[in-house]
């Protein structure tokens, strides 16, 4: 493995273990990124919540000097695991496709395959998921849809970074 398939490699695992947060306060306040705009909260949850990292092409191996009209675009680098073979959405597509509460609604019951951390994205904010639409929609539609995942078993036509565990644990 080169380094930058395991810098995206720890970079989706740190992810996956860092973006967990409740969408309400224990006092019982919504929790949500506070900008001068929606765009702008939606841009800061892309990037702090680290979407880029896997759903925009060169985000790792540029430290994120990416344009943003290249941001979010999805690539066809596949993730494979035990579960098959993902690979990550073009978002700018999926929010061009949905309306802004089916977007909402997607991100809060959305159960599926890794390394997406669906568990921790089901804990969004309202307002939250509705800001990262809201910049989505400001990119406005770019590039190709993602290619379809693939069962376990089936090899990838185009390249994939294995997410197994080494033999033994």
């Amino acid at each position: 493995m080169n380094t930058i398939t395991a810098a995206a490699v720890l970079g989706a695992l740190a992810l996956a273990g860092c973006t967990q947060s409740k969408a309400v306060s224990q006092e019982g306040r919504a929790i949500h990124v506070a900008a001068a705009s929606d765009v702008e909260a939606g841009r800061y949850i892309a990037v702090v919540g680290g979407c880029n990292d896997c759903h925009t092409p060169g985000w790792n191996e540029t430290g994120g000097k990416v344009a943003e009209a290249q941001w979010l675009t999805g690539t066809p680098v596949g993730w494979q695991g035990p579960w098959g073979t993902t690979y990550p959405a073009n978002l700018r597509l999926s929010a061009a496709n949905l309306s802004e509460d089916e977007w909402v609604h997607m991100l809060h019951t959305r159960k599926d395959r890794p390394p997406m951390p669906w568990m921790n994205v089901n804990q969004m904010s309202e307002a939250d998921a509705r800001a990262l639409y809201r910049f989505l929609k400001s990119l406005g539609p770019a590039g190709q849809p993602a290619p379809q995942g693939l069962p376990p078993g089936v090899k990838p036509k185009g390249p994939f970074i294995p997410l197994a565990p080494p033999a033994g644990l």
